[in-house]
């Protein structure tokens, strides 16, 4: 009978995994979003953040940018500190120096948490993946592992997940890294590898020299402190904790000990399973450059709302709400939404709809539209016909638009923990 270490390495036998799993993982997302519609915040340091009002010392970063990092702030400090880690502003300069002598002023910038706007973003985001993937499951606002097997091959998996990641960049305006193994926890792994704006394909048989290099501390579950009982065990990488022994680990650790020394071999047997049924279903698409032809603006609002309707139809899915979405310059995001008395599948109804509510838009230069169905159900059943529910929905009468709209707000407030 093998004994523990004998476990055979995904990616290492004769038959190849039948899986092809890619992590996206958004790159300092809440940074992004900002910087989507504050251009001018791109390349500074920028720090988001919860809690915090000017002269206090509460208040957590959430987010720190690449740049602000350079200064070495960090996710979960304190705003205070992270502000006075940025360096200063130069009286004689048009910019930052790093000298902390000249004036009060940070030279990088803050911002609070926007959850609403941030959940816009990864909407459009989240729509791209479903579109490339029939299987996604969404780990968290700005991080999904998508099965990928049905649509590409190993041989051409990187130019796959260049395509995800241009698809993400283009359309929506924000940089991901990807990582594409035949595991959860090797994609994972190697998302995180090479950012930002990273892409690392671990193809089968390679995840072993992969794994081996580096720092434990990269392996999935390993903390600071757990990291520095393993070197009191003289385990310094995922190959040392790899090649371990099993038993030694279990006594340390206890079980967990188990599930690192797989985690750093990286067995990995879990497939990508979807979180549950989506609670709405869209698609949309961004002009080259900001149109005000009302007739532009309604062709492309068809396609979307023929490609929305299709695809619930494909899911067997039927909605209750349905709704546009209008970007208009800098990026204030708009949204339009009618309910409908009951659930229907109709693509003629989509699309008259939506047409109807982008009209209020039609004198108003527009970035970006879609067409989103929501309030969905999956029923087993026949479905039910609109002319067969009477009343009313949320108080309105049928046919009157519910209007929901959301814009970029004053930054004269600031958001505080208890508002999460």
């Amino acid at each position: 009978m093998p004994s523990p270490g004998d476990a055979t390495l995904p990616g290492v036998d004769d038959e190849p995994p039948d899986q092809i799993v890619l992590h996206v993982d958004m790159d300092c997302f809440y940074a992004a979003c900002e910087r989507l519609r504050e251009p001018e915040l791109r390349g500074e340091p920028l720090v988001v953040g919860m809690g915090y009002e000017p002269g206090d010392d509460i208040g957590a970063v959430a987010t720190a940018s690449y740049e602000a990092r350079e200064y070495g702030v960090e996710s979960a400090m304190a705003i205070s500190e992270a502000l006075d880690r940025l360096p200063r502003l130069d009286e004689d300069a048009d910019g930052p120096t790093g000298s902390r002598d000249t004036t009060d002023e940070p030279a990088g910038y803050y911002r609070p948490v926007d959850l609403d706007f941030y959940q816009s973003v990864a909407e459009d985001v989240r729509a791209i993946l479903h579109d490339c993937a029939d299987t996604v499951r969404e780990v968290s606002i700005d991080e999904a592992y998508l099965d990928v097997t049905d649509r590409t091959g190993w041989e051409v998996a990187d130019g796959f997940a260049r395509h995800v990641k241009q698809r993400i960049e283009r359309e929506v305006g924000v940089v991901a890294s990807v990582g594409v193994a035949p595991t959860l926890s090797a994609a994972k792994v190697a998302s995180d590898h090479d950012k930002p704006d990273g892409l690392v394909v671990v193809e089968p048989g390679e995840v072993a020299d992969f794994f081996a290099p580096l720092s434990v501390e990269e392996v999935h579950g390993v903390g600071p402190v757990t990291a520095r009982k393993l070197r009191e065990l003289g385990i310094e990488t995922a190959g040392d904790l790899a090649t371990a022994d099993p038993h030694e680990l279990v006594d340390r650790f206890g079980e967990r000990g188990r599930e690192l020394y797989d985690r750093a071999r990286g067995a990995d047997t879990r497939e990508v399973t979807p979180t549950g049924d989506p609670k709405s279903l869209s698609r949309e698409s961004a002009f080259a450059d900001a149109v005000e032809d009302p007739e532009r603006k309604r062709e492309q609002v068809r396609a979307l709302a023929e490609a929305v309707a299709t695809r619930a139809q494909s899911k067997g899915a039927l909605y209750r709400t349905i709704g546009v979405k209008a970007v208009t310059p800098p990026y204030d995001v708009n949204t339009r939404e009618r309910s409908l008395p009951g659930p229907i599948d109709d693509p003629d109804l989509v699309e008259t709809i939506a047409l109807e509510l982008i009209s209020e838009f039609d004198d108003d230069p527009v970035r970006k539209v879609g067409v989103r169905v929501s309030n969905l159900e999956f029923p087993t059943g026949e479905q039910a016909r609109l002319s067969g529910w009477d009343g009313e929905t949320d108080g309105q009468e049928t046919g009157e638009p519910r209007q929901q709209e959301r814009t970029t707000p004053s930054r004269s407030g600031q958001s505080s923990l208890t508002d999460f």
